[in-house]
């Protein structure tokens, strides 16, 4: 017998009466399989105790797309799709033109009342498994531009459901100018002195493959979440690519404090190799890299522990960073609305739900460490032997 259980206001999950006793999810060899046997047992096991929100990078067989993940989650829970589209950047061979900024198709997923599931958006760095050649899929498409302030007013002016053969009519409004159809079917926008804005163009290459699956902020219960998630990744036959890597956003209203920043920062940089092989971090992941030595050396400041946390925002923002490192502290320095995160970035691409349990437990246990803004650090075993971890997580994790 089934019976189901609601996850949150959310998503509902199909639990068997045998779950108190053993939870299994396989994907080819990743396998979850955990035994409780109390429900008390079933909450620690499937939580972190921190609010964090999941990326999490996979990929569609031939045949499907993001959408079809979207559409599976949302009728499970008596919702609806909403086609959005999702900013990302990637580099460029045009001369003089180092980066492209995109605007991509994804899909969330809403449950009944209109609350968000998971989106499933595109990730550029996934093209391993691509067929290059392949043709566009109609109705798939990206706008596509060299300066990311008209890619933020298109968010805001242009309409996801749109085709793309009328994406860009409200830019075009706003420029006073018509769109061009190229022969290629791209459609080009330009400013009155013929300037490029924007482009709208097919989207070839299987590029509706790859599939982000973001989660919303989790205060509790994440892998119950998780398992939803992924039992319907599975069932689609979705799959872990080549590249893919697995990010955890920690809710950073705890760290935005000098004197909780830095020794996060430096206990990070200090302990970095040996996190990184303890998590297996994915050789072929792209976008990732050790800290920068300004942020390394303003964190270092005696005087930075003092400061007031504006004044520290201040100081760090003033600094050119990027997201693409191993920790990104970005959306914090900055406020990025609605991601005010700490975000951990090393952990390899995966569909066993107790990996990501496991990982984010043990950098919740970090981030305790730092909230009591220490002054001094242990040697590197007295460091991990202090964390806050049960034995069992400690033991997977070869602790």
């Amino acid at each position: 017998m089934v019976n189901q259980i609601k996850i949150g206001p959310e998503i509902p999950f199909r639990e068997s009466e045998s779950l108190r006793r053993s939870i299994r999810l396989s994907q080819g060899p990743k396998v979850f399989n955990c035994i409780a046997n109390t429900s008390r047992e079933i909450g620690v096991l499937l939580s972190i105790p921190w609010k964090t929100g999941f990326e999490i990078e996979l990929l569609a067989p031939l045949g499907r797309s993001r959408r079809d993940l979207a559409v599976y989650l949302a009728e499970a829970a008596g919702g609806t799709v909403r086609r959005v589209f999702s900013a990302q950047s990637e580099l460029s061979e045009v001369p003089g033109m180092p980066v492209f900024e995109n605007l991509t198709l994804a899909f969330d997923a809403l449950d009944q009342n209109g609350i968000l599931i998971a989106r499933c958006a595109d990730d550029l760095t996934i093209v391993s498994e691509l067929d290059r050649e392949a043709a566009p899929v109609e109705g798939w498409y990206r706008v596509v531009s060299d300066d990311i302030r008209f890619i933020r007013l298109m968010m805001i002016q242009c309409d996801a459901e749109a085709p793309h053969s009328q994406v860009l009519d409200p830019m075009s409004a706003l420029f006073g100018t018509d769109t061009i159809l190229n022969a290629d079917g791209m459609i080009r926008l330009t400013d009155q002195m013929g300037a490029s804005v924007a482009i709208a163009a097919p989207l070839p290459s299987e590029r509706e493959r790859p599939c982000e699956l973001i989660t919303p902020p989790i205060a509790e219960s994440q892998g119950e979440r998780l398992l939803t998630l992924l039992a319907a990744a599975a069932e689609l036959d979705f799959t872990v690519p080549l590249e893919a890597a697995v990010h955890i956003h920690f809710d950073s209203g705890r760290l935005c404090r000098a004197d909780v920043l830095s020794p996060l920062m430096r206990i990070l940089h200090r302990e970095d190799e040996r996190l990184r092989h303890l998590i297996g971090t994915n050789p072929n992941c792209r976008r990732l890299g050790s800290m920068s030595e300004d942020l390394l050396v303003a964190i270092s400041k005696p005087d930075f522990m003092g400061l007031e946390w504006p004044q520290a925002q201040a100081h760090l923002g003033a600094l050119e960073l990027t997201k693409y490192c191993n920790f990104n502290v970005l959306n914090m320095i900055h406020d990025t609305p609605d991601k005010r995160t700490f975000e951990v970035r090393i952990l390899p691409g995966t569909m066993d739900a107790q990996a990501i349990l496991r990982w984010g437990r043990l950098f919740a246990a970090i981030l305790e460490w730092a909230t009591a803004a220490p002054k001094s650090f242990p040697e590197s075993d007295a460091f991990y032997a202090g964390l806050n971890l049960t034995q069992d997580d400690r033991d997977w994790l070869q602790l």
